[in-house]
């Protein structure tokens, strides 16, 4: 009969967020416990770590080159990737690549470098790797990837916690927080909590109506362009 494994129970602060005109990002506090056999906890000399991964809802995005011609800047090659993480957060105990070889990380997407992005071409590998860092910086600076060691905090060897910020330009969707149980090397044990986060009120209206009646929506846009440009160009010769 095989050893007993220890078992994660995590959870997290908030599971549905809610974002109307006046969001400005939110704060979540992921947290759990680790159950282990016979309530034995590991030795100091093979500690164990805790690695938690946010993941927004996977799209595809084109990522375009630019390059300079004749002293203007246009686009040149480009590359289009089926499933891209929307949003992407990686805390950790410690740094992760204290913790698993390479093939692990790839294994569990366990860092930034470490993505499945799924090219849609098959581009040589030297251009994917230009892109895909291209990709993964676009998105770090703008707050939707981050990596943060050290940001998971243990206590006595069983409780654990970690803060993931989301940014204001957020997308909407199923975002998943898995938690993994790290020692010597290996993943011990892994467990995932669901998080919405949908749109409210009027902003939830105007999303629906650009899904469900494209359209009409298209036409609306550009009435009230027309209309406000018209409405400022009359104010303007008024005054």
């Amino acid at each position: 009969m095989g050893q007993a494994k220890p078992v994660l129970v995590p959870d997290v602060s908030q599971r549905n967020i809610e974002i109307a005109y006046s969001f400005t990002g939110a704060e979540l506090l992921l947290f759990g416990a680790v159950l282990y056999p016979g309530g034995r906890l590991p030795g100091v000399e093979k500690p164990t770590d805790v690695v938690v991964v946010v993941k927004g809802p996977v799209q595809s995005i084109l990522v375009r080159e630019k390059e300079k011609v004749a002293g203007i800047w246009v686009n040149a090659a480009r590359l289009r990737y089926r499933s891209a993480p929307s949003f992407y957060a990686i805390l950790s105990s410690r740094p992760i690549g204290d913790l698993v070889d390479d093939r692990t990380r790839a294994i569990y997407e366990l860092g930034l470098g470490s993505l499945q992005l799924s090219p849609a071409s098959s581009a040589p590998p030297e251009e994917q790797d230009r892109f895909a860092s291209g990709l993964v910086d676009l998105k770090r600076r703008s707050g939707l990837y981050y990596e943060a060691p050290r940001a998971v905090e243990i206590t006595d060897g069983v409780l654990y916690r970690a803060r993931v910020t989301i940014p204001a330009r957020v997308p909407v969707g199923r975002f998943t927080a898995e938690t993994f149980l790290i020692r010597d090397g290996r993943v011990l044990a892994a467990a995932t909590r669901d998080i919405d986060i949908r749109k409210s009120g009027f902003e939830r209206y105007v999303a629906r109506a650009a899904d469900n009646h494209s359209i009409a929506y298209g036409l609306v846009a550009v009435a009230l362009s027309v209309l406000f440009g018209w409405t400022a160009g009359y104010v303007a010769r008024r005054l």
